[in-house]
């Protein structure tokens, strides 16, 4: 649990110096002044000062933030303010966090397809590296009692009588476990490098919602490509994952307010870290496709025009653009903070 914190916190600390970075660079390129830049919240840990802007490092790692001078609509008398700055140097600012969470998809994504990215197989495809995967494992099932868990490579069973199956196909393991309904096997894995054994007893009479062993599985393979192919797949499947994530968001917060919204699927830092935890079990490649869809995520939420979002200071910039003057800052202040609080 601890290596699986540690891994979370890393991926938390790229995916926020991504965003951050992004306002960050857009911010000193357009000559505003940067106060601070943080990664996690208050209390302060350190920080060095370099020039004008200062690098704090903060005790609660669950986010992170940079401070520009003026950015909730105070000294606008001083022009290196971001509330002195033009609508559209405004916008780029708050907008380029998003943006370098997508272009860090990209790069995750590319990355993956160079190293070598898993994709699924059928029991027909020949692809040399192919392997079978848990990739669940049901409450109180005969595999949970055995101590087999998401993310074990499967090897081989064994029948009590001698009679033994190496894992290559999915069909031939589901057949090889119907056919020894009610029976003891063993089961050969390999986890984190780790060759494992474990003994479980098939289960002769199965319920609804029930597997004999009570695993899920998947047959994957590792689908290399070349340096250019890589950037052109890598662009593909940030473009095509951006759409999905978008639709499901879209659909998600559509049913909040016609009631038909299910938040099992939610997750907060605790939930992500046992994703995390499930992924790493695959391997290194996984992860990278993993910090590249939270990238994603990331990057959509902040879109949405709620207020303590990037999303949500852009519509208030907008409005004061239509209203033709800027409001009170202690108003835009108490606003970021409200809807900060409520997330």
């Amino acid at each position: 649990m601890i290596l699986t914190i540690l891994i979370f916190l890393l991926i938390l600390l790229v995916l926020v110096l991504s965003h951050e970075f992004g306002h960050f660079l857009f911010a000193k390129l357009a000559g505003v002044k940067v106060e601070e830049f943080a990664f996690g919240f208050p209390p302060r840990i350190f920080s060095v000062t370099k020039g004008e802007t200062k690098y704090s490092f903060n005790l609660l790692p669950l986010g992170g933030f940079v401070k520009i001078q003026g950015e909730e609509g105070e000294d606008s008398y001083d022009p290196r303010s971001f509330s002195a700055q033009k609508f559209l140097t405004k916008v780029l600012i708050i907008a380029a966090g998003v943006g370098f969470n997508f272009v860090l998809a990209y790069i995750l994504f590319t990355s993956g397809f160079i190293l070598g990215a898993p994709v699924p197989l059928e029991d027909n495809d020949s692809n040399p590296s192919a392997e079978i995967r848990i990739t669940e494992v049901q409450d109180n099932s005969p595999a949970q009692i055995a101590g087999i868990l998401p993310g074990d490579k499967l090897l081989s069973l064994r029948a009590d009588g001698g009679e033994t199956l190496n894992a290559s196909k999915i069909s031939e393991v589901q057949d090889f476990i119907s056919e020894h309904k009610g029976e003891k096997i063993y089961v050969t894995f390999e986890r984190f490098g780790n060759l494992l054994s474990a003994e479980a007893k098939i289960r002769a009479q199965i319920k609804e919602g029930e597997g004999a062993l009570g695993i899920a599985m998947i047959r994957t393979g590792i689908e290399k490509a070349g340096f250019f192919e890589s950037i052109k797949k890598g662009f593909f499947s940030t473009v095509n994952l951006t759409r999905l994530t978008a639709g499901a968001l879209w659909g998600f917060f559509s049913n909040i307010f016609t009631g038909g919204a299910s938040f099992e699927g939610v997750s907060g830092p605790v939930g992500i870290v046992n994703i995390v935890g499930d992924f790493s079990r695959f391997g290194l490649v996984y992860l990278i496709q993993l910090t590249a869809l939270l990238s994603i995520n990331l990057a959509l939420i902040n879109i949405i025009p709620f207020p303590g979002l990037d999303g949500g200071r852009v519509f208030i910039i907008a409005i004061e653009k239509i209203k033709g003057s800027p409001f009170h800052w202690k108003f835009t202040r108490a606003f970021h903070a409200a809807g900060f609080a409520l997330l």
